[in-house]
């Protein structure tokens, strides 16, 4: 879209939750369910616009995973949605299919962009170890695991990994992208009641992600709290900065987008322009 056309528009962002059991993933792909081309498709039908919009989102989820905090925003020409966005909420919540729902529509603020825009995205994988059962009810969300997890070595290996660094040993590389991130949180516990009584809950933290690079964090976690790593292969991977064969991508089933952060509207504009920027590994 032009400058020109963005000019005659209003952004609006989408809070959106769904389950990716069915789903191919957030991207449009030819052929393929996805959550981005059933919205769009949605969207243009009860608006009535001449094509598709483009929606972007804050995380592009991969197939199977869930989301419930995904954020996107899109452009609509001013005379499209006149209300307060509440109208285009209940109008989608009447032909959305149920495995995914559009919480809230609100008009976007000055320099937002759903994805450049996020100070932080934050992930939860949750797992049953020890070959235990899972509740049945939550069996595409939570993924299992012969082995004991031993949540205090876990966890030690986690705090390694904090920080800015290359996270290219967990990462499958894209040509001309980095795989420089700023880990802000890796951590689990275990859960003492309810239906997920048990289970073991990893929140995930960064100020963006690469492609695998959640569930192959996970993945090394696990192989460090069961035993079969130790910290010292963690910390070599890590220092190698290179994808390697030992570390294991878990299930995506396991895997929810649970929350995106962003900076106060006046901070907008300046987080854009950061998060463009190439990330670079210092030290």
């Amino acid at each position: 879209m032009d400058i020109p056309a963005l000019q005659q528009c209003q952004r609006w962002r989408l809070d959106i939750s769904y389950d990716g059991t069915a789903f191919s993933g957030w991207a449009a792909q030819p052929n393929r369910r996805t959550v981005q081309a059933e919205l769009e498709a949605w969207i243009r039908q009860v608006l009535r616009l001449e094509s598709p919009p483009t929606l972007v989102c804050a995380g592009r989820t991969d197939a199977g995973v869930h989301a419930r905090g995904q954020v996107a925003h899109l452009d609509l020409p001013h005379q499209v949605v006149t209300d307060d966005g509440s109208g285009l909420v209940r109008r989608l919540g009447r032909v959305l299919p149920p495995d995914v729902v559009v919480r809230s529509v609100t008009r976007a603020p000055d320099h937002f962009d759903a994805r450049f825009a996020a100070i932080w995205r934050r992930y939860c994988y949750r797992l049953m170890d020890g070959g235990t059962g899972v509740d049945p009810l939550m069996r595409y969300h939570v993924a299992r695991v012969k082995e004991t997890v031993d949540l205090a070595a876990m966890n030690a290996g986690g705090d390694t990994l904090l920080g800015l660094r290359d996270f290219g040993a967990f990462c499958r590389r894209r040509e001309g992208a980095t795989t420089v991130r700023t880990l802000l949180e890796l951590s689990g516990r275990r859960v003492a009641s309810g239906p997920l009584a048990g289970t073991i809950e990893i929140s995930v933290r960064a100020d963006a992600f690469c492609h695998s690079m959640v569930r192959s964090l996970v993945g090394a976690l696990v192989a460090v709290g069961s035993g079969r790593r130790s910290l010292e292969w963690l910390r070599g991977i890590t220092e190698a900065a290179a994808r390697h064969p030992t570390v294991e991508v878990m299930p995506a089933h396991g895997l929810t987008l649970e929350e995106v952060r962003y900076p106060p509207d006046v901070g907008l504009q300046d987080r854009v322009v950061q998060a463009r920027s190439v990330r670079v590994a210092h030290g």
